[in-house]
Formats: structure tokens, C-alpha cells, sequence
């Protein structure tokens, strides 16, 4: 078993690249957000535009990033799991420096990420090394790519758009906002949840089941 967690909005109480970019970004990223939306670029140019119009200039951007809270079961939930030897893996189509330094204020930065890597030249460039070429998000971090390189029961807990493909190919998934209503949408089997509290709380029933299974397989057998 592992788990894979998407970031933004779901680990984070905001999702927090449109946070910076709200704060710190020239305010044509919302046209190059709008052009997105319409299908004119892919999700993979739309975050390398954007990302070269933040102004990270005198401190601003870590101060800003520092002020972002974390879902409060979060880190209760990797201590579960490490408990458990479970793996934790976060996999966003956010920006690798904004998800290390939110965790490492909070003690996390053992978590192993996967995201987009920020360039910290002038203006910022983002580098992609994780897109897959005939990704169906086109997404700069192709999520199911990632998702599909160990055979393991994968549980996959998201909350949005950039979830939508890899949610197919989640064991057991957990899912709030839009992912939610669209694996409703589906038809497929999936936990509604609020915080990581509640994915623990389910963890710890599916674990106890999955543990307890050989102990009744062997008193079957005598």
C-alpha cells in the first residue's frame, strides 16, 4: 500500500500557486488563466507563463509562502503512515520551492515531492521534467506517469481538476470539492472527506481489516 497526495487545496488549506499569483503577479496572469480555461494553451504553459510574471523580489515570496496553513490532520497522518510503513508521496502540478518550504516550516520536509522545479533566475523560469508528451491534462507533472511506476495498492486523496485522470487509477480513493462530484459523476467508488483526520480515521479501519485478514485465513485452515 502507499499513498499518494496531490497539494495545493488539499494539503494546503488554499490552493497556493493562485495565492502568489493573486499577491505577487503581474495581473495578466488571469488572461493567461482565462486562455487556459478556453483551451488555448496547455495546463503545462499556462503554469511557465505565470510563474515568470510572479515577482519574487526583496524576501516577498517566502514571506508570503510562510504565511500558508496546512489541512491541521496533515501531519498527524504521515506520522500514521511512517508508523505503519506506509509510503507518503505529495504529487502536484504546483511549484516544487512554494510545497518543500510550506512542509519544512512545519517539520515535513522528509515528505518526498514530485512538482514542478522552480528556476530561481530573473524573471523565474519553471523547469517540467515531469510532463509526459500526449498527457491528457497536459499537465507539467503528468500525475498518472507518476502514479503508474510501482505496482502497489495506490490510495490517492485529492480535491481537484489536476486530479481528475490519476483518480481513475486510485485503489482506494479520497476525494472533496470537484473531485468529489466528479467521481460522483462516474460512478466511482470513492470517501468523501473534510480534513486528513478523516483519511486517518478511515485509513484505520481499512488497515485493521487488511491486517486481520491472514490471522483468519490461518485459523481457517487448522
Amino acid at each position: 500500500m502507499r499513498v499518494v497526495c496531490d497539494f495545493d487545496g488539499t494539503i494546503t488549506r488554499r490552493d497556493t500557486v493562485d495565492h502568489v499569483l493573486e499577491e505577487l503577479a503581474d495581473p495578466a496572469w488571469r488572461d493567461v488563466e482565462a486562455r487556459w480555461v478556453r483551451g488555448e494553451i496547455s495546463a503545462a504553459e499556462c503554469m511557465r507563463t505565470q510563474v515568470a510574471m510572479i515577482d519574487a523580489s526583496d524576501g516577498k515570496l517566502d514571506a508570503l509562502l510562510d504565511t500558508v496553513e496546512l489541512d491541521p490532520g496533515f501531519a498527524g497522518f504521515v506520522e500514521w503512515c511512517e508508523a505503519r510503513g506506509i509510503p507518503v508521496t505529495i504529487v502536484s502540478d504546483g511549484v516544487d520551492y512554494f510545497i518543500r518550504r510550506i512542509l519544512a516550516r512545519h517539520g515535513l520536509e522528509r515528505v518526498h515531492v514530485t512538482a514542478n522545479r522552480l528556476v530561481e533566475t530573473t524573471p523565474l523560469a519553471l523547469e517540467q521534467p515531469w510532463s509526459r508528451a500526449g498527457c491528457a491534462a497536459g499537465s507539467g507533472v503528468c500525475k498518472c506517469d507518476v502514479a503508474a511506476r510501482e505496482r502497489s495498492t495506490l490510495v490517492y486523496v485529492g480535491d481537484g481538476r489536476s486530479d481528475f485522470c490519476v483518480s481513475g487509477r486510485a485503489d482506494i480513493l479520497f476525494a472533496k470539492a470537484s473531485l468529489a462530484d466528479y467521481a460522483a459523476a462516474r460512478g466511482q467508488a470513492h470517501h468523501v472527506y473534510e480534513t486528513f483526520d478523516d483519511v486517518t480515521l478511515a485509513m484505520a479501519g481499512m488497515f485493521g481489516r487488511v491486517m486481520l485478514k491472514p490471522v483468519a485465513a490461518r485459523r481457517a485452515a487448522l
